[in-house]
């Protein structure tokens, strides 16, 4: 079959200020080991308004409004610039406030385990109601609301998890069962905070893309939660929950985990089941994590700099049957860290870099473009991480050198050349490969690029089961404008076969 290509794609950031206190794990954790720190007292003071989270240029990026050349004008550090004329509404996406994503939460509960107060439920609807993605029928399903008290009794008595919003309790989520602790409230808080921001993600991709949601065959969500319950912990199925939200009616789909290699693992997962004809549109989708909020919080306050990680992340990729013109997701050269590879910076830029070039003949420098792990290195570097994107350039411009692909005088060059700034928040597996899709599409299309690998990355150790690491990349290019089957003979010499064969066939007839 011939390659699948990469369709449109949807960019979502949401402003979660009061998250960071209440859910992110940096602060929940500090609360328990150290309540009166003066890190929680100083933190408040340190939360960015909506409108300075819009005007931030790696936003702007992530939502398509500015290219990553662009983004790269600005002089670092970026948390005090700002994009002139920039709007919440991107070419990809939105940037979403944090009172209208709670209602969006309300609207993705369907066991009624959102509780929200009247004021702040009809104060949401009226601003969901002028939503461009959001219809009368979503706004409809913010309904029951409560009075305080009972939600105030549901925390404290039944262990809810609180709903807060310009610092005021406004609503809370209940538990889904009394004794199951993978269906308390705290867990089913995450997981409607990554099925929302999933579905706001799938939306602005069909809206942008102009995408029927019924064309729709197959989702593959790559978040990094699990839901489930106590006798299937991580069972799914976040997938099937988003499309039926996004009335993507004919659809199934299935959950992929892989840490921060999640999407990328997607990506080539939606591409061989296009290829292979199981599906003709596949989307791969993930929501956000409220669990990364604020996560590297105490080094930007000791700095005396906003809490830059403030966002929630969210994207959604259609990935469909080769239409000729889209680019093509080169299935054939994929990279992979396998379970021999090793845990070496060497071995792992090997493995993931240079094999897959290899397979196709090609070289470092063939790759016009490279996607690693795009993290906004205004976040890691107070932090001491350094800037992820670029230590990643770094290494495969010196593998470059030591396959005597690149003179080592013009290492510096080829950073520059063939990498790109790190513009997306640290939500673990949002940076990984995939930010790039969206621009990759237009590049390629518009000539500038002829070939990107996105590579995703991911740190298997952290779930106690193995120390190894993991990873897997893969080649986008430009279409050369051939659909058929590759192999297969065209049209008009399979018809001179047949009639080659019925003429012999006839003639033998004739002879007997």
């Amino acid at each position: 079959m011939s390659f699948a290509v990469i369709k449109g794609s949807g960019y979502v950031l949401v402003h979660t200020p009061d998250m960071i206190m209440h859910n992110g794990t940096t602060q929940t954790t500090e609360k328990i080991v150290n309540p009166e720190s003066e890190y929680l007292k100083q933190l408040p003071n340190h939360l960015r308004k909506f409108e300075d989270v819009v005007n931030y240029p790696p936003n702007q990026t992530y939502i398509g409004e500015i290219t990553p050349k662009q983004l790269n004008d600005y002089e670092m550090p970026w948390f005090d610039k700002k994009v002139d004329g920039a709007n919440r509404f991107g070419k990809f996406g939105e940037i979403m406030p944090q009172d209208e994503f709670i209602g969006l939460m309300k609207i993705s509960d369907v066991f009624d385990l959102v509780m929200l107060t009247e004021e702040f439920t009809n104060s949401v609807k009226e601003k969901l109601s002028k939503h461009p993605l959001i219809t009368e029928e979503m706004v409809a399903a913010i309904k029951g609301s409560s009075d305080i008290e009972s939600i105030k009794e549901q925390i404290e008595k039944y262990h809810g998890e609180a709903i807060y919003n310009e610092g005021e309790l406004v609503g809370c989520v209940k538990r889904a069962h009394d004794v199951d602790v993978n269906l308390n409230a705290h867990v089913m808080f995450e997981n409607l905070v990554v099925k929302a921001s999933g579905v706001l993600a799938m939306l602005n991709l069909l809206d942008k893309n102009n995408i029927d949601p019924k064309t729709i065959d197959y989702v593959v969500e790559c978040s990094e939660e699990a839901c489930g319950d106590m006798n299937q912990r991580g069972g799914g199925n976040f997938a099937k929950s988003i499309a039926e939200a996004c009335g993507c009616e004919n659809a199934t789909g299935s959950d992929t985990r892989g840490f921060c290699a999640a999407p990328t693992h997607a990506l080539i997962e939606a591409a061989s089941l296009v290829k292979a004809g199981t599906y003709d549109n596949v989307v791969i989708v993930a929501g956000g994590a409220t669990a990364k909020l604020g996560m590297n919080g105490k080094d930007h306050v000791k700095k005396e700099m906003p809490i830059l990680e403030d966002t929630l992340g969210g994207f959604a990729v259609l990935i469909s049957k080769n239409d000729g013109v889209n680019p093509i997701i080169r299935t054939d050269l994929v990279g992979k860290h396998t379970v021999g590879t090793g845990s070496s910076p060497q071995a792992v830029i090997t493995s993931l870099i240079t094999n897959p070039l290899d397979k196709g003949n090609l070289k470092i420098t063939d790759i016009d473009k490279y996607s690693v792990e795009m993290q906004n290195p205004d976040i890691t570097k107070p932090a001491g991480a350094g800037d992820v994107p670029t230590s990643n350039y770094k290494m495969i411009g010196a593998l470059g050198v030591k396959r005597k692909e690149i003179d080592r005088k013009d290492l510096a060059n080829f950073v520059t050349k063939h990498g790109m700034p790190g513009w997306a928040p640290t939500q673990g597996h949002i940076p990984s490969g995939v930010p790039y899709l969206g621009f990759a599409k237009d590049d390629i299309l518009a000539g500038d690029v002829k070939r990107a690998m996105i590579v995703g990355k991911g740190s298997l150790f952290l779930g106690r089961m193995t120390n190894l690491f993991d990873g897997v990349s893969v080649i986008i290019e430009a279409n050369n404008g051939e659909t058929s089957d590759q192999g297969a003979l065209p049209q008009e010499a399979l018809k001179k076969m047949v009639a080659e064969a019925m003429r012999e066939f006839a003639s033998k007839l004739c002879e007997e």
